[in-house]
């Protein structure tokens, strides 16, 4: 199951859906900085800090997807009476969540720290205390999660293993609550005890802690399916979903035969919080009435999406929407899925540069692909992160050199060039230069072959303009789309050259 074929109004109906988060929140917060000595006192880096961000984590980040998704959602929870305390509830509220969480005084609010030195992690700090929350307080949470079930569409329960879910009787009492409901409950499980989660409608784990609850490793497509299928009964799921990185997701239900859903291939910055957006998906689609296959095709696009993403970041619902369409229109594996027009071009941009990646433009017809074309290509790639390769359309070919001209259709020369590692995205121009797309694109560097002289390449004043540069880069002597063209026509369909 590659291409999930959703509802027409998925996004009206996410948006009339309500889900109920129950976990562990915690608040992530990020010191960057950069390091140039080390410590007299300790032979430790000394980071000069530049900047300080905070992020929703935990159960917080499973709620930011939800209300990306355009979901009504609720989180409850524990908080510490402390200064974090406040900043998640600020941040729940910017994120439009329903604060529903609970404060006890004995226990600080769960937060990560992390030092950072350019993109290298130098060191994290936890405040936490992971104890099993007292029966009085236990009791006050169930009951604000009873009286919110009524009004929920579906219920995630993200254990982070930081407390709320140490006592058994405190997820089955929820579960057991949510059957009697009618209510699905997801779980995104921590450790090796799965029998807390008996009788949820879904656990998702990756193939990691599938491997833990297991005890042992797996070894194989058919041993992992089978330890898959004999957890599911075990457990008492009505189904199991395992995430299983660039392999993609295997679902398993009352079928023998799992459904095996391919990654949606993408570029990877990431895959902090993939797990938190594919149960988010997972539980919202169920939640807005799509049966369980489809819910789980729509998690696996979402999560695509995510990896492109630096950092813990939801996934929003016009993201989600544009990249149903374009799985549908372009099938996984293809590399069509690279080819984008200039509105889905500068989404594409944004993720990039979020990612502080440089970006490369260079142009052409590239009308019967060459080894010139691509030595013109790779190192145009490895001037920078990101190559975009400005493509001119038959029409535009055919202005400038001929009737005779493309020998291939555009379909068929963005096909080539998006099977190329080198290129990162194709964008077509009708015009006979490049020079409108260039100024909507704005690439850090352009990129031309040493033939033309910077005076004579398209766009050099734009780019200059606001601070980008132009490269020349070597070509390889005797080779020509013309020069082909002329060598096929002398030779004829008859010849023996």
């Amino acid at each position: 199951m590659n291409h999930p074929v959703p509802p027409q109004d998925l996004d009206a109906r996410l948006q009339h859906t309500t889900v109920l988060v129950v976990g562990d929140l915690m608040l992530d917060c990020y010191y960057w900085g950069t390091v140039r000595r080390i410590s007299p006192e300790a032979p430790v880096p000394v980071v000069n800090v530049g900047e300080k961000t905070f992020s929703l984590g935990g159960a917080g980040n499973v709620a930011a997807n939800l209300s990306g998704l355009g979901c009504k959602v609720t989180l409850v929870g524990l908080l510490g009476a402390d200064a974090a305390a406040e900043r998640l509830r600020q941040m729940l509220a910017a994120a439009r969540v329903t604060d529903g969480c609970l404060t006890d005084e004995r226990r600080p609010t769960t937060t990560k720290t992390r030092v950072m030195a350019g993109n290298q992690q130098v060191v994290r700090l936890d405040e936490e205390d992971g104890a099993a929350i007292d029966a009085a307080v236990v009791a006050q949470l169930l009951q604000r999660i009873d009286a919110r079930l009524s009004s929920a569409g579906a219920v995630i329960l993200s254990d982070y293993g930081k407390g709320m879910f140490r006592q058994e009787t405190v997820t089955q009492t929820i579960i057991q609550a949510c059957r009697q409901k009618g209510v699905p409950v997801f779980v995104d499980p921590k450790g090796s005890d799965w029998q807390r989660y008996n009788g949820a409608t879904c656990v998702t784990p990756n193939t990691a802690e599938l491997e833990l609850v297991h005890g042992s490793r797996l070894d194989g497509e058919a041993e992992l399916m089978a330890a898959a299928r004999r957890l599911r009964q075990r457990v008492g799921l009505d189904w199991l979903l395992v995430t299983r990185g660039p392999r993609g997701m295997a679902v398993f239900g009352e079928d023998e035969t799992p459904t095996l859903i391919a990654a949606r291939t993408r570029e990877v910055f990431d895959v902090s919080g993939a797990g938190d957006t594919v149960i988010a998906t997972l539980a919202a689609c169920v939640g807005a009435g799509l049966d369980f296959s489809a819910a789980a095709g729509v998690a696996n696009v979402a999560a695509g999406i995510v990896v492109g993403k630096v950092g813990t970041q939801p996934v929003h619902l016009a993201e989600l929407m544009h990249e149903l369409a374009e799985a549908q229109a372009h099938p996984t594996g293809s590399g069509l899925w690279k080819v984008a027009d200039r509105q889905d071009a500068g989404a594409r941009l944004s993720r990039w540069r979020q990612a502080d990646q440089r970006i490369v433009f260079t142009n052409g017809c590239f009308d019967l692909l060459h080894p010139g074309h691509v030595s013109l290509l790779h190192q145009a790639r490895h001037l920078g992160d990101r190559l975009i390769v400005g493509l001119n359309t038959d029409a535009s070919i055919r202005r400038l050199k001929g009737e005779a001209r493309p020998i291939l259709p555009g379909e068929d020369r963005a096909a080539i060039l998006s099977a190329l590692a080198d290129v990162d995205m194709v964008v077509f121009f009708d015009e006979d230069t490049p020079l409108n797309l260039i100024r909507a694109l704005r690439p850090d560097i352009l990129v031309k072959g040493a033939d033309y002289r910077l005076d004579q390449v398209v766009g050099r004043e734009i780019v200059e303009a606001y601070g980008g540069a132009v490269r020349l880069v070597e070509i390889l002597p005797g080779h020509s789309t013309t020069a082909i063209a002329h060598k096929l026509a002398a030779n004829g369909p008859d010849s023996k050259n």
